[in-house]
């Protein structure tokens, strides 16, 4: 994998322009929600602990393909609330602590529960181990 952040654009904020990815298998990770493998929800009401969940479940996800959040070239974020992206930020910040996957931020107005506040879905490129 390769990062780009042309000289041309912007500083990036938490996220990379581009991300080169050659080989290996391709990941689609649905969109994930605050919900344990119970399919209860955490964090009512707590953007944090609601990503915290988040980024368990795409962990979780990647995991059962033999797979990891290093192998994440790209996600797309859903938020209710964009006024709640520091807190946001923050926790992603902690799942990828280097560079980062190239991302999209969307604020809808609901997602398929009311209780839920934000999704997250990942495109993963998984070289040859």
């Amino acid at each position: 994998m390769r990062h780009i952040n042309p000289p041309t654009l912007s500083t990036p904020r938490g996220y990379t322009h581009v991300v080169e990815a050659t080989g290996g298998r391709t990941l689609y990770v649905s969109g994930q929600v605050a919900v344990d493998r119970e399919g209860n929800l955490v964090g009512a009401g707590d953007v944090t602990a609601q990503a915290r969940q988040v980024f368990e479940n795409l962990k979780a996800a990647l995991a059962a393909a033999d797979a990891s959040l290093d192998d994440i070239v790209k996600i797309t974020v859903f938020m209710k609330d964009v006024s709640q992206l520091q807190a946001f930020r923050a926790v992603r910040d902690v799942y990828f602590p280097g560079e980062k996957p190239a991302s999209s931020l969307v604020q809808i107005s609901q997602l398929v529960a009311p209780e839920l506040l934000l999704e997250v879905e990942a495109i993963a490129v998984v070289g040859d181990h």
